[in-house]
């Protein structure tokens, strides 16, 4: 599920309600229409008794509320499996889609996947955005007030693709592509208030090229309990592959995992993204969203360098229940124009707490639901999977 809560958002999440007011004996009281079909999803995951190695597959609906897209309705899907049904010696790939649509006619399709081919041969890791749906705009840099942003509406394509090759147990290399176009641009400025158009405010096309370099320890990428993980990679955007823009991204991410007793998780992320040339107000490196400096809006802090820091720890489960767990978690990050503006003074926390529902405990999968805190407001997150 990918379920994302801003300030002044209601969510609700069919799925998350059957989980925690469902019993078996309600379920199954229901024979006939829609219901059977909830009842048979939500009964297989209540009672998860499928072998390790079977493939699941889950669909579930979705809704929520914000006053800028009104009522938001959606299907989410998730696909898990081990290749060739071996959970033993292969790691476990995830699928994710994740289609809306709102009242106020925007929509969107979000798919994401991990998968991993028969012992680690390939590992394909990517995501697709195709969106009508509005960004907010804060500004450029590290020090932009908390005022009213301004909405961008516009047609919103991202592809992320990287496939990599086994070099060596555990590191993968190869090519790395990202596509992203923002067509048919609105700025709506907010009232007494008008910002600039920033770059790419009119819109833009680009394509980028670049290599990647991988190491990967975890066996199950969607809620890692020991080992590790860091990616670096270079993505070059030009007008000879068709781009409106020139300029150049450099990605780095790293991640560690410690096991602490038989059901607590250390985990701890670094991220940070470097960039030169002329690059779209969109491509610029967001602080925020659902996976580091949780309880910002994706995009609250833009700017052409990011980093940022975050720990979580994790108790997976509870001691008294075999599906329920929690979840704590700290940041901090800060943008600047470069690399020597990156400064303690334009440093932004952020922190908060989670609770977790294991969806399939065989394949040790579950849903988190996550409040993240800073000095501007809170946000709300539903997700499978932990955010790292």
């Amino acid at each position: 599920m990918t379920t994302l809560i801003q300030p002044g958002q209601v969510s609700f999440s069919a799925l998350l309600f059957l989980l925690l007011f469902s019993s078996e004996k309600v379920l199954a009281q229901s024979r006939f229409g829609p219901w059977r079909w909830v009842q048979t999803m939500a009964g297989k995951i209540i009672n998860d008794t499928a072998s390790p190695a079977k493939p699941r597959f889950l669909v579930y609906p979705t809704l929520s509320y914000a006053p800028e897209t009104s009522i938001e309705v959606g299907l989410s899907a998730l696909y898990l499996y081990h290749a060739k049904n071996d959970y033993e010696l292969n790691r476990l790939s995830e699928a994710q889609a994740f289609g809306f649509v709102t009242l106020m006619g925007q929509y969107g399709l979000n798919i994401d996947h991990n998968l991993y081919t028969d012992k680690d041969k390939w590992y394909f890791l990517g995501r697709a955005r195709f969106q009508q749906f509005p960004l907010l705009y804060y500004g450029i840099g590290p020090g932009v007030a908390m005022r009213e942003p301004a909405t961008v509406e516009a047609g919103n394509i991202q592809i992320r693709e990287r496939a990599l090759h086994r070099i060596v147990p555990n590191l993968f290399g190869g090519i790395e592509i990202d596509f992203q176009r923002l067509s048919n641009v609105r700025f709506r400025q907010p009232d007494n208030l008008a910002y600039d158009i920033p770059i790419g405010g009119r819109g833009s096309a680009n394509f980028g090229v670049g290599v990647g370099l991988v190491y990967d320890s975890r066996h199950n990428a969607l809620n890692a309990r020991k080992g590790a993980f860091g990616e670096i990679a270079y993505l070059r955007y030009h007008r000879a592959l068709g781009s409106s823009l020139t300029f150049g991204t450099l990605n780095i991410d790293t991640r560690l995992y410690k096991t602490i007793g038989k059901t607590q998780v250390l985990a701890w992320q670094a991220v940070g993204m470097f960039q030169n040339g002329s690059v779209p107000f969109n491509q610029l490196a967001l602080m925020g969203g659902e996976i580091i400096m949780r309880g910002y809006y994706a995009g609250r802090y833009r700017d052409k360098n990011y980093v940022a820091t975050q720990l979580e720890y994790r108790l997976l489960p509870f001691p008294f229940s075999k599906r329920f767990g929690a979840a704590a978690f700290v940041a901090a990050g800060a943008v600047a124009n470069r690399p020597r503006e990156l400064q303690f003074k334009y440093v932004r926390p952020s922190g908060g707490v989670g609770l977790r529902y294991f969806l399939y405990p065989k394949k040790d999968v579950f849903l988190r639901f996550d409040v993240g805190f800073t000095r501007e407001g809170t946000g709300f997150y539903i997700f499978t999977g932990e955010s790292f």
